[in-house]
């Protein structure tokens, strides 16, 4: 029987790869002085400007990418994803976190039923519970508002729901809805995480939302009981029920743990977890935090380019684009890593959330079908707000390794300040940088102009820059909740197409479990040697060694230990 067919097969990969070298021969010195060129890679949909002429690419590049395209079969797969087709397919099931975010009229079907009406179902419970706390209509057990809220729930479950978090707090609009509440994020099982989270909260006027589809994450439960029992001591163990709420699919775990299951939000198996922060993971605590009616407008900001990725030609589609590109980039010019750099330090938790959904999703070898690809796939993602990385990393962007670049710009501050007597504006000084670093890496700098600015010859190596680095640059209207939702949904969709076209499954992560399931071995370890004096058995030399390191520090756990919390 024929092994499936692999993208790298087929004639347009072959002709890219032909491709490479006549681009090897060009410089972006020279592409950018071509305005046509310039004019054919910039491209603005409903606000947002997408400029990527400094990518080492040309027009005849580009066409010979939506070729490839064409090859993978990219519009059919991103079509069988929005009619719910089980694409993905080791889980057997749907992909359709663009149905969290459908208008009401919108028919999104899995397995034969319309989900959208379920999604609202959902959505029009967290409004009514959220703005029944907000209110201070539902109160804690002694009365009190709840103004205090810690999500506990780790990966998909803390990190969108944190980025869009920190973007919404110095949001104008988002600041006034939040006036006297706050939001925390509990996700590292370390006691360190636990006590940081709890500083300087009153149980009385904590609201804790415990967020795991199965309720069985070991990392998530074990917070969960360790806040339960926070407020059980303070409060008394009735107190559990009036401040402590769900987001799982679980309801029997939810009522043994002690929460009333009429406080349980749902979701849905056709969503996964680093998907999820348009789901009631992240709706719910946003919605507390912020009222619906915020959340909502950033729900519309990503079916906004859910639209334009599902339904506009590719030289249009702003997801398609920078997928392509980055394909491109990986594949073929051999750049494995990718820098997302926005000039807002209101974005500074974008990248950490983007690394989860890239590298968690295409971070595979083997293709859909089971086979070994030939080929890289997944890119390595990190960055951090400009002007901050400049002083960081990009010593190395600029005259170290190749390192693509994605630079995102806010045109309006959400704080605008001006210094009587300075010559630009706070803002206008960030987005220079912004506007000149692009062109840096780019153009770099010669030994020619060096020796014309009379630089000592010792130092004319040490000051060359090479340039010719790839950027692309992403400018936003504003930073309000719909721009968020809109950056959001470019780099979710942006990531699908990547998978698409290497041919994997995007949307699985095997790649967790196995350390996983190793750790519930060195955990049933500890509590035998803590508990009944067992040494420790079954381990390689250097597991059993440090392992007893550590068990020599620490006393054993005695017959009927107490309970112990942070001291904060």
């Amino acid at each position: 029987m024929a092994s499936p067919a692999l993208i790298c097969d087929t004639q347009p990969w072959k002709d890219l790869k032909a491709h490479v070298e006549d681009i090897k021969k060009t410089h972006l010195r020279d592409l950018m002085n071509d305005s046509e060129r310039c004019k054919s890679m910039m491209l603005e949909i409903d606000g947002l400007l997408l400029d990527y002429s400094r990518q080492c690419a040309t027009q005849d590049t580009m066409e010979k990418l939506f070729r490839l395209a064409e090859a993978a079969h990219l519009k059919q797969k991103i079509n069988s994803m929005y009619s719910g087709e089980h694409i993905n397919s080791t889980e057997n099931r749907s992909v359709l976190h663009v149905a969290l975010r459908a208008s009401r009229d919108k028919v999104i079907c899995s397995d034969g039923k319309n989900v959208v009406p379920d999604v609202w179902k959902v959505l029009d419970r967290i409004s009514e519970f959220s703005e029944r706390v907000r209110s201070g209509s539902w109160v804690g057990v002694t009365g009190k508002a709840l103004k205090d809220v810690i999500a506990v729930g780790i990966g998909g479950s803390f990190l969108g729901p944190l980025f869009v978090h920190t973007a919404l707090q110095t949001d104008p609009e988002a600041i006034q809805c939040a006036k006297g509440r706050q939001l925390r994020f509990l996700a590292n099982v370390d006691p360190i995480d636990v006590a940081k989270s709890i500083t300087g909260l009153n149980p009385e006027t904590t609201l804790a939302v415990v967020v795991s589809k199965t309720f069985t994450t070991a990392e998530t439960m074990l917070n969960a009981r360790t806040l339960r029992e926070w407020i059980s001591a303070a409060l008394g163990p009735q107190a559990v029920a009036k401040h402590m709420v769900a987001v799982s699919t679980n309801l029997t775990l939810v009522e043994k743990f002690g929460i009333d299951p009429n406080n349980a939000f749902a979701f849905w198996d056709w969503v996964g977890g680093r998907y999820s922060v348009c789901s009631a993971v992240g709706v719910l605590p946003l919605s507390l935090q912020y009222g619906f009616p915020v959340v909502e407008k950033f729900l519309k900001g990503a079916s906004s380019i859910d639209q334009n990725f599902h339904s506009a030609p590719f030289e249009k589609n702003i997801p398609v684009l920078l997928g392509l590109l980055s394909i491109w980039n990986v594949s073929f010019l051999g750049y494995p890593a990718r820098a997302i750099l926005p000039y807002s330090q209101a974005l500074e938790k974008f990248a950490p959330h983007i690394q989860q959904v890239s590298m968690e999703s295409n971070g595979k070898g083997i293709s859909i079908d089971g086979v070994q690809l030939p080929y890289e796939a997944g890119e390595i993602d990190f960055g951090e707000p400009g002007t901050n990385g400049q002083h960081s990393f990009y010593q190395l962007i600029h005259q170290g390794r190749v390192i693509p670049c994605d630079f995102i710009g806010v045109v309006k501050s959400q704080q605008p300040v001006y210094l009587k007597g300075e010559l630009v504006s706070n803002h206008d000084e960030l987005m220079s940088n912004f506007f000149a670093q692009p062109d840096a890496l780019a153009y770099g700098k010669t030994p020619e102009q060096l020796l014309n600015e009379n630089v000592p010859q010792h130092l004319i190596p040490h000051k060359t820059f090479s340039g010719n680095r790839p950027s692309l640059s992403l400018l936003l209207p504003s930073l309000n909740a719909y721009n968020i939702g809109q950056l959001l949904a470019i780099y979710e969709h942006r990531i699908a197409v990547e998978g698409f076209i290497w041919g994997i499954n995007s949307f699985d992560q095997w790649g967790v479990e196995l350390g996983k399931s190793l750790a519930s071995q060195v955990r049933k370890q500890l509590n035998a040697s803590r508990t009944k004096g067992e040494p420790v058995e079954g381990f390689n030399f250097s597991t059993t060694t440090m392992l007893n390191k550590y068990l020599e520090a620490k006393s054993r756990v005695p017959a009927n230990p107490t309970t112990v919390l942070p001291k904060v």
